[in-house]
C-alpha cells in the first residue's frame, strides 16, 4: 500500500469558490498517490481497501499557502514594527540578510525557520532567501527536509543596497544565479528555485534584462514586490523614467505574468495603469495585511482585485509581518478590508469569512497548479484542527467551528494532523 493513498474521515470543509464553502459533517476524504478522488458521505466501495484514519469530530480543512515569506528575516520577527517600509529595510533587514554570508550563521537560522513552518498551518510558501547562493541551497534543503511544498529564491540585488549585499554587477548576479538554477532545478521533490530580483530598485537595467532571459531560458516563475510603500513608487520613477507605472517596469523586461508566472507582494498603492496591466498578464497578488499594517504602507483595495479577476492569495512577508500564522493572516485581512470599507471606499464591502479561507487556500494555492482545494484532481494538502481546546457553552456547526478556529487559534496548537500532498507532515 502506497503511502500517499489513504483516506481520511472527520468534519470536512473547503473552498469551491470564493463565496462558496462545501461541508461534509463525517465525511470521507480520499487521496490516491497524493491526489484527490473527493469527498463523499459515503466511502465508495472503489475505496474501501485503502486504509482510513478517523478523526472523529475533529476539522478537516486544506493546506494553506503563504504566498510571500522572508526566511532570512525570522531571526528580527516582532522587531523595528514602529518604522516604515526603507527605513525598516536599512535598519533591520539588510544587516541581518548580510550574515548569511556565514553558513554556521544560516544553519542555526533556518534550522529554527523550517522547524516552524513545518509546525504551522502552511503546507506550500513561495519562499525569499538571500543573495548568498550557499545559503539559499541549505534554506533549501531545510525545507526539503519539512516534506512541505515550496518555491525558493536566491534573491538579486546589484545596485541600491549595502556594500554586504550588493552584488558586484549584473554579469556576476546573473552568472551565480544561472549556475544556482542548473544546480537545484531539478535536485529535490519538493523544493524549486522562482527568479528572484528583490525588488525594482535594487536591480540594475542589465541584471533585470538578464534575469527576463533566464526565465524565458528555465521557464521559472517570478517572485518580487510591488507598489508596497509610497515613497518607493516614487523612487521607482526615479530610476525608470521610461515606464507607465512600477509593474511596467517588470513587464518591460519579461518578468510580469504571462509566460513568466508571477506573483508581486503587497500591491497596495497600484495604479489603474497597473492594474489593468496585472489583469492582463495574470500576476498574482501577495496580501500581506499584517505587514502593511505594522510598515505603515496601507491598505491593499483586495476587494478591487477580487472584481476585476486578479488571482488573489495571502501572504505573512515574515519580518513585515511578525509571525507565521496563516490564520493570523486571513483574520487581518478581513480587518484592514472593513477599514478599507470604511475610510477609503464604501462601495467595496469588506471580506467576508469565506472569501479569506478561499484566499488562504484554494486563491493561493492555485499559484503552484491544483492546489488548495479537496476537489477531485487537486494535489491532496489538508489540516486536521482539533478546536476541542475551545471552552464555550454553544453548538456549533462545521462552519461556524471553522470561523471560530480561524479566530482563534494559536499558531501550531490546534493542528492534530497535516499533510502536503498527500504525504503525512505532522
Amino acid at each position: 500500500m502506497r503511502e500517499d493513498s489513504f483516506v481520511l474521515k472527520g468534519n470536512i470543509c473547503y473552498a469551491k469558490t470564493k463565496d462558496q464553502l462545501s461541508v461534509t459533517d463525517q465525511g470521507y476524504l480520499v487521496c490516491c498517490q497524493g491526489v484527490s478522488k473527493g469527498v463523499y458521505p459515503v466511502l465508495p466501495e472503489e475505496y474501501r481497501n485503502l486504509p482510513v484514519t478517523d478523526y472523529q469530530d475533529m476539522l478537516i480543512v486544506p493546506g494553506m499557502t503563504d504566498l510571500h515569506i522572508h526566511a532570512p528575516q525570522y531571526p528580527f520577527r516582532g522587531l523595528g514594527m514602529d518604522l516604515e517600509l526603507l527605513e525598516w529595510l536599512d535598519t533591520h533587514t539588510f544587516p541581518e540578510e548580510s550574515r548569511y554570508k556565514d553558513l554556521d550563521y544560516a544553519e542555526k537560522a533556518y534550522e529554527i525557520f523550517a522547524e516552524d513552518l513545518k509546525q504551522s498551518a502552511t503546507t506550500r510558501a513561495v519562499v525569499f532567501g538571500t543573495v548568498h547562493v550557499p545559503a539559499t541551497e541549505l534554506l533549501m534543503e531545510k525545507l526539503e527536509d519539512t516534506g512541505l511544498i515550496t518555491y525558493v529564491g536566491k534573491v538579486n540585488m546589484d545596485q541600491n543596497s549595502t556594500d554586504d549585499l550588493r552584488e558586484t554587477d549584473a554579469v556576476t548576479s546573473l552568472d551565480v544565479t544561472a549556475a544556482w538554477i542548473e544546480e537545484t532545478k531539478e535536485k529535490y521533490q519538493n523544493t524549486r528555485p522562482i527568479l528572484t530580483p528583490r525588488f525594482a530598485p535594487t536591480c540594475s537595467g542589465p541584471l533585470m534584462e538578464g534575469l527576463g532571459k533566464l526565465q524565458r531560458e528555465y521557464g521559472l516563475p517570478v517572485q518580487s514586490h510591488l507598489s508596497e510603500n509610497l515613497s518607493e513608487i516614487e523612487w521607482v520613477k526615479e530610476l525608470f523614467p521610461w515606464s507607465s507605472c512600477y509593474g511596467d517596469v517588470y513587464e518591460h523586461y519579461g518578468l510580469f505574468g504571462g509566460q513568466a508566472k508571477t506573483v508581486m507582494a503587497h500591491c497596495v498603492h497600484s495604479s489603474d495603469t497597473e492594474m489593468e496591466l496585472m489583469k492582463k498578464k495574470g500576476v498574482y497578488v501577495a496580501h500581506c495585511p499584517q505587514s502593511n499594517i505594522n510598515l505603515s504602507s496601507g491598505i491593499a483595495p483586495i476587494r478591487r482585485y477580487l472584481e476585476e479577476g486578479i488571482p488573489v492569495g495571502l501572504g505573512t512577508d515574515m519580518a513585515g509581518g511578525a509571525n507565521l500564522s496563516m490564520f493570523r493572516c486571513m483574520v487581518d485581512a478581513v480587518g484592514v478590508s472593513k477599514l478599507y470599507w470604511r475610510l477609503a471606499d464604501q462601495g467595496k464591502k469588506s471580506l467576508a469569512m469565506e472569501e479569506v479561507f478561499y484566499l488562504a487556500t484554494k486563491g493561493g494555492g492555485s499559484f503552484f497548479g491544483k492546489a488548495g482545494s479537496f476537489e477531485e484532481g487537486y494535489e491532496l494538502d489538508a489540516l486536521v484542527l482539533d478546536d476541542n481546546g475551545i471552552r464555550g457553552t454553544r453548538t456549533l456547526g462545521t462552519k461556524e467551528r471553522l470561523e471560530r478556529c480561524i479566530y482563534l487559534a494559536e499558531e501550531g496548537k490546534r493542528l492534530a494532523g497535516k499533510y502536503a500532498a498527500g504525504r503525512k507532515v505532522i
